[in-house]
């Protein structure tokens, strides 16, 4: 999920970014503890938690991105974003931030390829206040016409804004390289004519599909006790109609390179070339499949104690940075590495890459390795899900986009039960040195 992001008013578009940025994603941490998971009568999935820390977090986790639109709509999913903040049916505009902020709390979002996400902080004594206008401009969005215009302009410039950036650049030019069909191709904001063109009752039309209660999950941590967050939450839902849950989309991964596919581009903005060598690899439909390959991509290039860093970048002296991320969609997920580097080192490097590869291939990574990344991931379990927002994020996003809790709750015990030869078999079965896509960015 958890980077480069896309500064709105009040939202990241948040998987449209540069993925070799993003090493450690929260699918990557756990939590100790079981939360407790209810079913309302409307079929909606409420994962509650309470924790000593004095605030609750409130998430809404909607399972509608990107990846849903048809060419003809693409970046309407991030444009109605923007506009559940616009108010609903009891709340104006501008009523539901003034309310947040005057009791000291924040709200924001995100919308990826995969989900949208809406969030707000709260005190616990004002949660049973305010988690209802939370649900209610979510499930209950107006989307008014005058406000859709004016909206329209903000994330126009939102779009020419990305497309000035050299990092969002290189990422779509990646993305239209690895993926021939999948819409992980396209940008999350869409492109400017078609945002120019969609109207508020083709938006109306798309929540009405897609923000129905059984495609949402709503996970709350906090200081309170489960059965007051559950409750506040279920009180809101008491009597409403059940919508009908619309037809999930499916799409198959797309299969691994059978050669070198290679594509170069000039960007005059850049000073320096960008390298990077990407592999087709497993998404989240195949999460296990992804671990060995997820600590793979540390053990290459998380850290200055990693083998490429260490090899090109401190000793040889041929890049200026390097990293390695696996990074894991719904439907496929990509193994990557990227690198800055004069232009003349491009042909060096790249073969010092599959050098790297073809070892791996050849020989196990060694016992000190596997040792480190097991530290890093017992660590991240210490430190990194402290607050309401971290958990209630993992427990979102693994219940909608992963389909269970279980693999968060266990994953440092999964980690750990990878061996090097499991690393070796991922890298036989999906890291071909001579098959994969690489993008050149000449300056």
């Amino acid at each position: 999920m958890p980077a480069i992001v896309i500064p709105c008013r009040l939202d990241v578009a948040d998987l449209d970014r540069n993925p070799i940025d993003r090493a450690t994603e929260v699918k990557n941490e756990s939590v100790s503890t079981a939360p407790t998971q209810h079913i309302l009568p409307n079929g909606i999935k409420i994962i509650a938690e309470q924790i000593p820390v004095d605030a609750v977090n409130l998430s809404v986790w909607v399972d509608v991105g990107s990846a849903v639109e048809s060419n003809e709509i693409n970046g309407m999913a991030h444009f109605l974003e923007h506009m559940v903040f616009k108010g609903s049916d009891r709340l104006g505009l501008g009523e539901f931030e003034r309310a947040i902020e005057s009791h000291g709390g924040n709200t924001n979002a995100a919308t990826s390829q995969d989900y949208t996400h809406f969030y707000i902080n709260v005190a616990p004594k004002d949660f049973a206040k305010l988690a209802p206008l939370q649900l209610d401009i979510v499930l209950k969005a107006s989307i008014p016409d005058e406000e859709f215009q004016r909206e329209r302009h903000v994330v126009l410039e939102e779009i020419r804004r990305s497309d000035d950036n050299p990092d969002r650049r290189i990422y779509r030019h990646i993305s239209e390289l690895v993926y021939e069909n999948l819409p992980y191709r396209r940008a999350v904001l869409g492109p400017v004519d078609v945002i120019e063109n969609v109207t508020s009752e083709q938006m109306r039309s798309f929540h009405r599909q897609w923000y129905a209660p059984q495609n949402m999950t709503i996970a709350v941590v906090g200081n309170l006790p489960v059965s007051e967050m559950i409750g506040v939450i279920a009180d809101y839902f008491e009597g409403q109609a059940i919508a009908d849950k619309p037809t999930p989309r499916t799409y198959k991964p797309e299969l691994p390179f059978d050669a070198i596919v290679r594509r170069e581009v000039v960007d005059s903005s850049l000073k320096q070339a960008r390298l990077s060598m990407t592999w087709r690899v497993p998404g989240l439909v195949e999460l296990e499949e992804t671990y060995p390959l997820s600590i793979l991509a540390n053990i290459l290039g998380s850290g200055r104690t990693s083998r490429m860093v260490q090899d090109l970048r401190e000793n040889r002296r041929i890049v200026d940075h390097i990293s390695v991320s696996n990074s894991a969609m719904r439907w496929q997920g990509t193994f990557q590495v990227f690198a800055k580097l004069n232009v003349e080192d491009v042909a060096i490097v790249e073969q010092a890459i599959r050098e790297h590869i073809l070892q791996l291939h050849e020989t196990l990574v060694t016992d000190e390795e596997l040792a480190k990344i097991r530290v890093q991931v017992s660590n991240r379990f210490i430190f990194g899900n402290e607050s309401p927002k971290e958990r209630a994020g993992i427990y979102g996003y693994y219940d909608r986009i992963v389909g269970s809790l279980e693999p968060a709750l266990n994953y440092p015990d999964l980690i750990k039960s990878i061996t090097k030869e499991d690393i070796q078999a991922a890298v036989r079965k999906y890291l071909n040195p001579d098959a994969y896509g690489i993008l050149i960015v000449k300056p």
